[in-house]
């Protein structure tokens, strides 16, 4: 059966005063969420998309993971809409969301927003996840080369991202708001990787490809975290570096980092007004 087995961390970097990223590894479910920038409290939406959707898999079998995600991803914007409710000081705010799920067959990722999943086989690296940006839809037109994306000014523009507006979890690419549910192909021995744009935006591709490719992923992902701090570390970095190994399930709470181990973050049913969803 398919499960995961990796590490994660997650740093302020050396210019942000606190970290807006949340993510969660387990040995089924490995998610990244990157508080917006530029919008208000970016650490409670991605700290509440980041508990709300690892609760809400967690708690299931699994058994149709595109169908959990979707439900996941519906509760965890009821509570960022409750958590603007109870503060409308919060009006504006968002998060990325790239998570990856198994059941032990299938491996599904839920997309929105910037951070990114990649997927390493036999040496060579893919990135599996598609930015939601202004700059990648230069590079889907041929404007742009990947380098030159990188390096665009724009880079961090957002379209589409899991926020307070109305929208829904959809099987492709649509409009802004929408989480795109995608199955992805891995095997036994392949190496993955979902951080933010922390991480992609310093770092180039052949440099993650690299590293990426250390024998240990804990190392892997600490020299990953050391090469964006010497980049600069201009903005939050965090990422989950896991194998994708064949083995008997188990049973595993799983690892939380950045603004989700704070409670105060997170918006439940006794933080905000109204009654949420489970």
């Amino acid at each position: 059966m398919l499960r995961f087995s990796g590490v994660g961390v997650s740093d302020v970097g050396r210019v942000r005063d606190q970290n807006e990223d949340s993510a969660f590894l387990g040995p089924y479910l490995a998610l990244v969420a990157d508080g917006v920038g530029g919008a208000a409290a970016g650490e409670v939406a991605s700290a509440t998309a980041t508990h709300v959707v690892s609760s809400h898999v967690m708690g299931q079998r699994l058994d149709d993971i595109p169908d959990t995600f979707r439900r996941a991803v519906e509760a965890a914007r009821d509570h960022i809409v409750a958590g603007v409710d109870a503060d409308p000081r919060r009006a504006g705010m968002a998060t990325t969301l790239t998570a990856v799920a198994t059941n032990g067959r299938d491996v599904v990722m839920a997309h929105v927003g910037d951070s990114r999943a990649y997927r390493l086989t036999d040496g060579k690296l893919s990135q599996v996840s598609t930015d939601h940006t202004y700059v990648q839809q230069l590079v889907d037109h041929g404007r742009l080369d990947d380098e030159g994306a990188r390096q665009h000014p724009w880079s961090n523009v957002v379209l589409r991202s899991l926020s307070s507006t109305r929208g829904t979890a959809s099987d492709a690419s649509g409009g802004e708001g929408e989480v795109d549910i995608t199955h992805i192909e891995v095997r036994p021995g392949d190496r993955m990787l979902i951080c933010s744009d922390g991480l992609s935006d310093l770092i180039a591709r052949d440099v993650i490809a690299d590293v990426l490719g250390h024998d240990d992923p804990r190392t892997a992902a600490s020299r990953l975290l050391a090469c964006a701090l010497e980049a600069g570390g201009k903005d939050n970095v965090t990422c989950l570096v896991f194998d994708v190994i064949d083995g008997r399930w188990v049973i595993g709470d799983g690892q939380l980092l950045g603004a989700v181990r704070d409670p105060a973050n997170i918006v439940t049913r006794t933080t905000a007004t109204g009654t949420l969803p489970a």
